[in-house]
């Protein structure tokens, strides 16, 4: 994962917290959802990063084996 990468989606994350807090300090429950969904995605897209990330070092190792 890029540096830019894990700026930007800890930056969705940073503002999905924002939202949530906004949501819940006006009591409007439908911001609060939308700050909880969009924490939830730049966490998938963190995941789904690491997953790839972790193939490469996989490959890279198997690699590194037989050359």
């Amino acid at each position: 994962m890029g540096i830019g990468d894990k700026i930007v989606n800890r930056a969705e994350e940073l503002g999905g917290k924002a939202k949530e807090a906004a949501g819940d300090l006006t009591d409007n429950e439908r911001l609060e959802a939308e700050g909880k969904a969009d924490q939830a995605a730049a966490k998938a897209k963190q995941a789904g990063e690491n997953v790839k990330e972790a193939g490469r070092d996989v490959a890279e190792g198997v690699k590194d084996v037989f050359n």
